[in-house]
């Protein structure tokens, strides 16, 4: 008696001959699993569900096959997320490659917002037949994206492989064809479990299908390949992508990481100079691998290399955290016969170690580096950005002649910047203690304001206001004015010993100097001019924590290395710079 209805069959035989006709029958065997018997005699490779995954998280069996609104225990979705992150990079028009069904349908912003309504559907614990899957389609409220919201949530909770399966049988049925954004929904999954066969069936049926595949698709599958021992193929496929785009990021360093965990240090040291030369940043935690990958390793070049990751911390102004400064400290530990031995310290106000006695580069800029750097910022971020596009000339003019006429100042402050330090109180109260603050130390400052702060107001009283232009010069801009330029003018006119104030990061001023030295000589600048102004005594007092006299980066005179670190890891900006330091001496 035959297993199944010759109609079915013919169904069945009309899916593999389009099957045959765009991907290879060796890897679609165990992609698209259908729950058909097939006798023998029959001479036409049929599918068959066939897994290496057999872990899943428990799904509760009352709820098998029900799609169900009722709310689940939290879970993290961590993957999930980052995984969705590198596929928004799909262009919409290239979601659907289908050769039959045609042009690729967008969604409109009202789906988008109904895929978000879904979020609870629990996903069936075992494989569906064709009808079992219609009906729980007909029955969804949305059935234009039911397979979209079923994957999303089979891949949030980390639904058996065999289900996801099941469901691109059902496609594959029903419509002929698969969308290209299904494949990479079935290939998350995938990823997710570590099913390294289904990654490399996967990306055998895209190669075939797809002439070109996005960003987010070559991320997948790169990251599966890269921590399995099919890591050369994730080598291959970069190369893939190399053809197309620049890589990203996540592509780079998975391959940097696999090279690295099989001790083949040159090769991802050329991935690492390679990205470098692409303009893509690497994270810290792929530089902290290569100290933790080459610990114990011999080899001068090795050595350079590594030295190399460090300048370019220094040349780039970044701390490692706690944990990437102890990578480091153990390297230079392990380096056999090299007899280094590093100690944690907090450097003296003076610049000097307390440990090697060695003092650290000066902050401040030789007369030459200063002229240099004022000239650059004059020309090429005040004159040569769009300054002009939230001040005027006459304004800009203005002020000017206003600062010409009163130099020099010791201190510049950001006062709107500074008046927002602690929002429950008054910002003229905060502006009038940062004032009476850095007063104290008889010093000339020049308050940058805005013209509102003229207006009596619930922020900004009069006799407040005119107690603080006893005490400082003040420059009252327009309020749509940026306050930047005038900071920047102001502090470099008064000369080399002008600070300034502000909780402003400068990032955008930085990037517009055009060539990498000057950048240095800003950065190296800002470090040794930016005041720290923070709230001590649960917020109740500002104080102010003064330049340093000695340059916070990386450094080494050949024998030492000193590394600044911060405790935990965090976004880094140029005048955070930490208080703790690694000193590591050659004995």
């Amino acid at each position: 008696m035959a297993l199944f209805s010759q109609t079915r069959q013919r169904v069945f035989q009309a899916l593999l001959w389009k099957c045959h006709m765009f991907w290879p029958v060796s890897r679609c065997q165990q992609l698209f699993a259908a729950s058909f018997s097939i006798p023998n005699r029959e001479k036409i490779n049929y599918f068959s569900f066939i897994t290496s995954s057999s872990a899943a998280l428990p799904v509760d069996p009352q709820k098998c096959g029900v799609l169900t609104t009722k709310k689940r225990p939290e879970m993290d979705c961590e993957e999930e997320k980052r995984w969705d992150e590198e596929s928004k990079e799909i262009p919409e028009g290239k979601l659907h490659f289908s050769s039959s069904v045609g042009a690729a349908k967008k969604w409109s912003m009202g789906q988008v917002g109904s895929r978000n309504k879904f979020m609870n559907i629990q996903p069936p614990e075992k494989p569906l037949q064709a009808e079992e899957w219609n009906k729980l389609r007909e029955n969804f409220q949305s059935p234009e994206i039911f397979e979209e919201v079923m994957f999303n949530s089979m891949i949030r909770c980390n639904s058996h492989i065999d289900v996801a399966k099941s469901l691109l049988t059902h496609m594959a049925e029903r419509n002929g064809d698969v969308a290209y954004n299904m494949l990479v929904k079935y290939l998350t999954l995938c990823v997710q479990q570590g099913q390294v066969s289904e990654i490399c069936d996967v990306y055998d049926i895209m190669k075939v299908r797809f002439k070109i595949l996005e960003i987010g698709a070559y991320n997948l599958l790169i990251k599966g390949l890269s921590n399995s021992d099919r890591w050369r193929m994730a080598l291959t496929i970069l190369e893939e992508a190399k053809k197309t785009m620049i890589p990203s990021r996540t592509s780079y360093e998975s391959c940097m990481k696999a090279a690295s965990r099989h001790k083949e240090m040159k090769l991802a040291f050329e991935l690492y100079h390679e990205m470098l030369a692409k303009n893509v940043v690497p994270t810290l935690d792929v530089l902290q691998s290569f100290f933790d990958f080459s610990r114990g390793m011999k080899g001068a070049e090795l050595q350079k290399k590594l030295f190399g990751i460090l300048l370019y911390l220094r040349e780039n102004q970044i701390y490692p955290h706690k944990t990437f400064m102890q990578s480091i400290k153990q390297w230079f530990e392990s380096i056999p016969g090299g007899n280094w031995r590093g100690h944690l310290t907090t450097i003296k106000d003076s610049g000097q170690c307390p440990v090697c006695n060695h003092q650290l580069e000066d902050s401040d800029l030789t007369e030459e580096e200063y002229n240099s750097l004022s000239e650059r910022i004059i020309r090429d971020v005040i004159h040569g950005t769009d300054t002009f596009r939230k001040t005027t000339p006459q304004e800009f003019e203005a002020f000017q002649t206003f600062v010409e006429n009163r130099l020099p100042f010791d201190i510049v402050i950001d006062g709107l910047n500074v008046s927002h330090i602690k929002p429950r109180k008054m910002q003229c109260e905060n502006l009038f203690d940062a004032i009476n603050c850095l007063a104290k130390e008889n010093v000339r400052l020049l308050v940058l304001g805005r013209k509102h702060m003229l207006s009596n107001s619930s922020s900004w009283k009069t006799e407040i206001m005119k107690e603080m232009q006893s005490k400082a010069d003040f420059f009252f801009a327009e309020n749509i004015s940026e306050d930047d330029p005038f900071l920047l003018y102001a502090t470099l006119r008064s000369g080399k010993h002008c600070k300034f104030v502000t909780r402003d990061f400068l990032r955008d001023h930085k990037a517009c100097l055009s060539d990498r030295l000057t950048r240095h000589l800003f950065r190296k600048w800002q470090r040794g001019h930016q005041i720290v102004l923070f709230t001590s005594g649960e917020g109740r007092r500002i104080n102010f924590l003064p330049a340093f006299r000695y340059d916070c980066v990386v450094q080494t005179t050949g024998d030492t290395w000193h590394i600044p670190y911060k405790e935990v890891f965090e976004e880094k900006y140029s005048y955070q710079v930490p208080r703790k330091w690694l000193c590591i001496q050659k004995k």
